[in-house]
């Protein structure tokens, strides 16, 4: 890139890498700020070894212009706190891009930044070392100090003065090589997918949270620890999962609207939890996080693999809600909804995401925000004896709590009639109890079909569409805009939108599935609804499609 001159690029894609403990992650999400303050839509890509110290973790940044933003393979600007990010990220630095490094540990071409003399010279401490780099980012593509200084008073808290004066000594030591220019979009509310669900949640009313531990869904508990005293939403993290998930339904059963998150190992411990739910028709919420599998698999590294489980997870005829986003603004409105439609229907709700979208960060639209509240549920007005499993014409059964005045209040694992008594020997009752359940399951199929609950992209008129599904959709709206094809995402998984789906796949004579997953489990469920998929586009190496592979693979079977 020439010196002086103003960038007509409309989106950039930025790295910044080192070893465990280095603080790339932090400085990614800097980075990302800048870029947001310009207009940019945001989306970080965070990859990371399961270690405390070493190795090789990243964050790469993408900041473009236009609204959805996917992780690509060229890099504008590389940024290494170490040998090893050079080593494997330079080969895909763009024949413009740009190289910073410490250049008191490293010596390469391009923008050396004496990062360990500032640091010692500003009494800084080593790992602002990342600090004294991002410096050197700001003031070489054109922005303003003023601007740097804002966003590190906000996102650092501690030994603040110092790292400014590192950043300002950085920021001094070298020249503007190019302007980025500004955009005509204001700047967005910025989120990771797992703050985004918990913020939706809370919303819709939420009132405790319970989890154990596990990657990739542990933020969601860190942001409720963080943040009780606002949201008064009680967070507890409990032994195992499977006493989270009974917590959460014995607190549903007081009354008190619960979720729980994990990932696929901790999942697995709570699917004898949906069944009891399902039975007892008590409201239970969620979210599984997946990540790469079976068993341990892959821990800090993503997949798709967990949806055909998830789908089917629990034993016995019962219908569940089952959505996947696909970023985060879809996260904060579908956590929301499926909080209280798990409410409204008395049944289990899954909200299945991914490491990439748990983890990444993204721009978000504040009018979102509006979309979600908590919606009432269906309550005993107090008249006549109080029976928890009334046998309505919806199916669904009023509720009242334990407390409630002239209300004997029963939940029941085993088969029971009206009163909740348990029931073996009428088999007219058995019968008719389950087909009050299957009754409100009717009316959550309704419920999904007047719900966006599959979404369409690009040429609406092409005969070949991609399916894509969760984070993979983002990847392939770049795709098919490119290729002019259409794209269909589904995001509510069951019950299935079999009438939405009919619409979107309507004239269309090739069909291409893209997944995260080994298997094509996507594909699976399209066909057992009798859609026929032509190809598969699979990856299961744990790690998300960039947008340029995702496009060749798709021309090469157009």
């Amino acid at each position: 890139m020439k010196k002086n001159i103003k960038s007509i690029k409309k989106d950039y894609s930025v790295v910044i890498g080192g070893a465990a403990g280095q603080g790339s992650r932090k400085a990614g999400l800097i980075i990302a700020k800048l870029f947001n303050k310009l207009g940019y839509n945001i989306y970080i890509y965070e990859e990371y070894q399961s270690l405390i110290r070493g190795g090789h973790n990243f964050s790469q940044i993408t900041a473009s212009e236009k609204e959805i933003t996917n992780r690509k393979e060229k890099i504008d600007f590389l940024l290494a706190l170490d040998k090893k990010t050079i080593q494997k990220h330079k080969k895909n630095i763009n024949k413009e891009g740009l190289l910073f490094f410490n250049s008191n540990k490293i010596e390469e071409k391009g923008v050396g930044i004496e990062a360990d003399k500032i640091v010692k010279e500003s009494d800084g401490l080593p790992i602002m070392a990342n600090i004294a780099l991002i410096a050197g980012l700001a003031k070489t593509i054109g922005i303003d100090w003023s601007v740097l200084k804002k966003i590190l008073e906000e996102e650092i808290g501690k030994e603040l003065e110092k790292n400014l004066k590192v950043a300002e000594n950085s920021f001094h030591s070298v020249s503007s090589l190019l302007k980025i220019e500004k955009t005509k979009n204001n700047p967005k509310l910025l989120m990771t997918g797992n703050e985004a669900i918990a913020r939706g949640m809370a919303k819709a009313g939420l009132d405790i949270y319970f989890a154990y531990p596990m990657t990739p869904a542990s933020s969601i508990l860190h942001y409720f620890a963080a943040h009780q005293k606002e949201t008064k939403i009680i967070a507890v993290q409990s032994e195992n999962e499977i006493a989270v998930a009974s917590e959460a339904i014995g607190a549903a059963f007081a009354g008190k609207r619960s979720a729980v998150a994990s990932s696929g190992g901790g999942f697995a411990l709570m699917t004898e939890t949906i069944s009891l739910a399902a039975q007892a028709e008590i409201p239970f919420m969620v979210i599984n996080s997946q990540r790469m599998g079976p068993a341990t698999g892959v821990p800090t590294y993503g997949g798709q693999s967990d949806l055909l489980f998830s789908l089917w997870a629990g034993h016995g005829d019962f219908e569940k809600f089952v959505v996947a986003p696909s970023d985060a603004e879809e996260s904060f409105y579908w956590a929301g909804k499926l909080l209280n439609l798990c409410w409204q229907y008395q049944t289990p709700s899954i909200l299945l995401t991914e490491k990439d979208i748990s983890e990444g960060t993204f721009s978000v639209n504040k009018e979102v925000l509006n979309k979600v509240k908590k919606e009432k549920e269906l309550l005993w007005t107090g008249k006549g004896d109080y029976e928890r499993y009334k046998i309505t014409p919806s199916g669904i059964s009023p509720l009242a709590y334990p407390g409630t005045k002239n209300a004997i209040v029963k939940a029941n694992s085993y088969e029971h009639n009206e009163k909740g008594y348990s029931e073996e020997e009428s088999k007219e009752m058995i019968e008719a109890m389950q087909t009050k359940r299957l009754t409100k399951f009717k009316l959550m199929e309704q419920e999904v079909e007047a719900l966006e609950s599959v979404k369409i992209y690009g040429n609406k008129k092409s005969k070949t569409a991609v399916v894509a599904w969760g984070l993979g959709a983002i990847a392939a709206r770049t795709a098919v805009e490119a290729l002019g094809l259409k794209l269909i995402q589904p995001i509510v998984l069951a019950p299935f939108p079999k009438k939405q789906i009919k619409k979107a796949f309507s004239g269309i004579e090739k069909v291409i599935c893209v997944e995260v997953n080994a298997l094509g489990q996507m594909a699976i469920l399209l066909e057992g609804q009798g859609i026929k998929i032509d190809k598969k586009i699979l990856k299961y190496d744990s790690t998300p499609f960039l947008s340029e592979e995702l496009e060749k693979q798709i021309r090469s079977i157009k």
